[in-house]
């Protein structure tokens, strides 16, 4: 995925599927995509019926059931034309969006709808019978019709509502036709992935899938009540955003709206007071390069390289770049040796190249901006920071009287490992270290080299550049600068590649 990688959304509503059940089915489209991310519970707030109706609002709206105030199956009185769907509020936005539905009230007008109030494109097949055999046909229906606009069409956030399992329970209680009912689903899920990924440019796109269910069900069938078969539903999410395994924190129904926007880039406005949050995949340790992304040291590395290679009679190039930026001196030194063809004993070299360093940073390197703010703000929320670094460590005990020594409960230097950046080895000492998985670890940095440790370290990454630009990538976010860091951790907006 390039920086222009064209951002998709899909969400997938399947009614009335119960979490126990579902545990124990043979899903696998739904499982797959569990593995790709994850499947958590929700359980239905205190205050919204275990009803389809205000169940559905929540999740497409985002705002809770006082706000769009649709408090039954029947939506009269509703406050929609306030609190909208996602689908219509990008579509205000300028972007396209579908659903796809077989349920009156989510398209119609029937019952006080419709909930969906403007998408750019709609399917809609309601069942010929209000029975399971009228609902199976609907939804395949659906399936078919949505498949075809999501292989062929180009819609930037879709809504696909299945309902035959919902009506099914309802029928014949959650017994064998009801778990038949949600094996069918999960193929017609499977259908609709396969649409997607077959996209001629889907090679090009960036796809988030959600999947949820807005209740859960009793024994016998029927819901509306307060019992934990009813109250509980829940989300299942993969995309860009979501590293796999990585643990979320409280999912609620008013989040998935939330998720929607955040997955396209679409920040909500102030004003639409949406209560749900994007899905906060919180990084269990923050793993931070130092030079150029904490300190201004990188600037002072290039000088230094550059009166060395002067010195050696090699005046540094921007053809330099990717063996003197986020180097170590040993690699820059061997880089300058090679390239200088001088006489002198590559120790020199390297002795120099240390000595000027050490000097430069210990008069001239000052704080950047918003680095002492971050490791303030990773300390209040409780996430361990480590120091990840290419230079030596008579360099670093230099700068961590300037950051603090209390910030990081880990530090790896050049001194410490084998080999350095851009091989991840760094990376994997420092998760090792603070005892947690790379790929539940957020790294920082700010050169190319570092960038490429700590992705094969398998880390996400988020880039601040400093001398040379850098492109977003999967697994990778581009931001301004440290300050635009604190402020998405302090939101609760943990970056997103």
């Amino acid at each position: 995925m390039s920086v222009a990688a064209r951002r998709r959304v899909l969400v997938v509503g399947i009614d009335g599927v119960r979490l126990d059940t579902l545990s124990r089915l043979g899903t696998p489209h739904l499982d797959a995509l569990a593995a790709s991310g994850f499947l958590a519970p929700v359980l239905v707030e205190p205050g919204t019926p275990t009803m389809s109706g205000p169940c559905w609002a929540t999740i497409v709206t985002g705002v809770t059931v006082d706000k769009h105030a649709v408090w039954s199956n029947d939506f009269s009185g509703n406050r929609l034309s306030v609190f909208p769907d996602f689908t219509t509020r990008l579509r205000d936005a300028g972007r396209r969006t579908y659903v796809a539905a077989g349920w009156e009230p989510l398209v119609t007008v029937a019952n006080g709808g419709p909930l969906f109030r403007g998408p750019g494109r709609l399917s809609h097949v309601a069942p010929a019978a209000d029975d399971c055999a009228g609902w199976e046909a609907a939804d395949e229906l659906v399936t078919v019709d949505a498949a075809r606009v999501l292989a062929e069409q180009d819609p930037e956030a879709s809504f696909v509502y299945l309902g035959a399992v919902d009506e099914t329970a309802h029928i014949l209680g959650c017994g064998t036709e009801y778990e038949r009912a949600i094996v069918r689903a999960d193929e017609r899920l499977g259908r609709l992935l396969a649409a997607v990924r077959g996209r001629a440019a889907y090679a090009e796109e960036a796809w988030t899938f959600l999947v949820v269910t807005d209740h859960g069900h009793r024994d016998q069938g029927g819901h509306g009540g307060r019992s934990d078969l009813e109250r509980t539903a829940w989300i299942a999410c993969a995309g860009p955003d979501v590293p796999v395994g990585a643990p979320v924190g409280e999912l609620r129904h008013q989040d998935v709206a939330a998720q929607v926007f955040a997955s396209l880039d679409c920040p909500p406005d102030s004003h639409w007071t949406l209560d749900g949050r994007p899905f906060t995949v919180e990084p269990r340790a923050v793993l931070l390069d130092m030079d150029g992304t904490l300190v201004d040291t990188e600037a002072l590395w290039w000088r230094t390289a550059r009166v060395v290679a002067e010195g050696l009679g090699h005046p540094l190039t921007d053809a330099d770049t990717a063996a003197v930026v986020g180097r170590c001196v040993e690699d820059t030194a061997v880089h300058l040796w090679r390239t200088s063809g001088t006489g002198r004993p590559l120790g020199a070299v390297v002795a120099e190249l240390d000595a000027g360093f050490l000097t430069a940073v210990q008069e001239e390197a000052t704080a950047l901006p918003g680095a002492l703010e971050l490791l303030g703000t990773l300390r209040d929320m409780g996430i361990p920071a480590a120091l990840v670094t290419a230079s030596p460590r008579p360099v670093v005990e230099s700068v961590l009287k300037l950051l603090g020594t209390e910030s990081f409960q880990v530090t790896v230097t050049a001194d410490d490992v084998d080999r350095t950046k851009p091989h991840p080895e760094p990376y994997l000492a420092a998760a090792r270290a603070l005892g947690v998985d790379p790929a539940s670890c957020l790294a920082v940095e700010d050169s190319p080299v570092g960038i490429a440790a700590a992705e094969a370290a398998g880390c996400r990454v988020v880039a601040v550049p400093s001398l040379f630009p850098v492109e977003a990538a999967p697994g990778r976010r581009v931001l301004t600068g440290l300050q635009e860091l604190v402020e998405l951790l302090r939101a609760g907006r943990v970056p997103r590649p």
